[in-house]
């Protein structure tokens, strides 16, 4: 057995769930003395210092007249050609299926008879919930699937709607995603003088790329239909555009409550000056943002869909509620406003249950031992 593995991992490297958790991934086993190779069209934004056990292979993506559209497939696929065979990669972990294992197989075939990485497909929803639902992408995407060496998601959930979607046979492994809470740089009382926020006033927090799904414009009539709302101040931590959501906050009047940060990649400072995270995702195949709020001691408010049970036991370190429903999302929040007890208790519980069930040690030592499972 080959103690010393080569990982290549192909990713998105913009701030995102599926990024975030593939480029941790990538440093927890260069950590561990794996050799790991990035492939991507920029560098992952949570990779930090150099590392001796790292590298970054960027890909160069050419605008020809030719094209309509510029391709990133085909130049992705030949860059995974050149970094398997000059670095001679064990294993190729792709995150997503769409175009990562598309363009890992196409890499292989290039490869010919030379010897070929085991190439591992981490479904993290929108090949899925999305692209699946797309009759010109879903063929390729089950063929993407089913012809990778292992296949893995994030949740049960997702294993389930997979399977679902496409008539999957071959078995998928399920290993949810992971967080490690780093320490604060800055106290929480600086952080909410900073904001403005005042020592009797409640902070929500939420996380996420403002996509639709989302469903960010629940989450601000929920605010504006609390009891509580005079007391309430609501954190978002944008890694998107908020302008199409502005029209809403002043048509309910929130411009005192609503604080906009932009792409934020260090968010240990904001999730300990918060006091609860508020979720209203329509569809979620995990919720790492969930995920990293729990991690910090704060219970969260979400909504009952996808992976979220999994990760939020529902009145244990948080409180669901169903979809589409801003009145209901209100009422779990005064709930905790007016339930300090509650609230400490929920994020002791919450804090204690990622540590025990989403640790990064386990997720890293499950991955190794799922690539092992592919080496010849």
């Amino acid at each position: 057995m080959i103690d010393r593995l080569k990982i290549g991992i192909v990713c998105y490297p913009t701030i995102g769930g599926s990024g975030i958790v593939a480029t941790e991934l990538g440093l927890l086993l260069a950590e561990a003395g794996h050799e790991v190779h990035f492939i991507s069209y920029e560098q992952p934004v949570r990779l930090g210092a150099e590392h001796p056990n790292w590298f970054f292979h960027p890909v160069i993506v050419n605008e020809y007249a030719l094209f309509k559209y510029p391709d990133y497939t085909l130049p992705l696929s030949v860059r995974i050609s050149e970094v398997s065979e000059e670095f001679h990669l064990d294993i190729l972990h792709v995150h997503y299926a769409v175009p990562h294992a598309t363009a890992a197989l196409l890499a292989r075939l290039m490869q010919g008879e030379a010897r070929k990485p085991a190439l591992i497909t981490t479904l993290h929803g929108t090949d899925t919930s999305l692209l699946g639902k797309d009759p010109h992408y879903r063929p390729i995407i089950k063929y993407s699937i089913e012809n990778s060496s292992g296949v893995t998601t994030v949740s049960e959930s997702l294993k389930e709607q997979t399977i679902a979607t496409f008539g999957i046979t071959a078995p998928i492994e399920v290993i949810p995603n992971f967080f490690e809470p780093r320490p604060p740089t800055r106290s929480r009382a600086d952080i909410r003088a900073e904001l403005g926020v005042a020592d009797d006033e409640i902070l929500l927090l939420h996380m996420s790329n403002l996509r639709p799904g989302k469903r960010v414009g629940d989450i601000l009539q929920a605010v504006s239909l609390t009891k509580s709302r005079a007391r309430l101040r609501l954190l978002i931590l944008a890694g998107g555009d908020f302008q199409p959501y502005e029209a809403e906050v002043q048509r309910l009047r929130l411009e005192h409550q609503v604080l906009i940060k932009n792409n934020v990649r260090e968010i240990s400072d904001d999730l300990q000056a918060c006091d609860l995270g508020i979720y209203a995702s329509e569809e979620e195949s995990f919720g790492l943002s969930i995920l990293e709020t729990l991690a910090y001691g704060r219970p969260v408010v979400a909504t009952r869909v996808g992976g979220i049970p999994e990760v939020v036991q529902s009145d244990q370190t948080g409180l669901l509620v169903p979809v589409h429903d801003p009145q209901a999302l209100a009422a779990a929040i005064d709930r905790l406003v007016d339930n300090p007890g509650l609230r400490q208790r929920l994020g002791d519980a919450a804090r204690i249950d990622v540590a025990t069930r989403f640790s990064a040690a386990q997720a890293r030592d499950h991955y190794l031992r799922f690539y092992r499972r592919f080496l010849s």
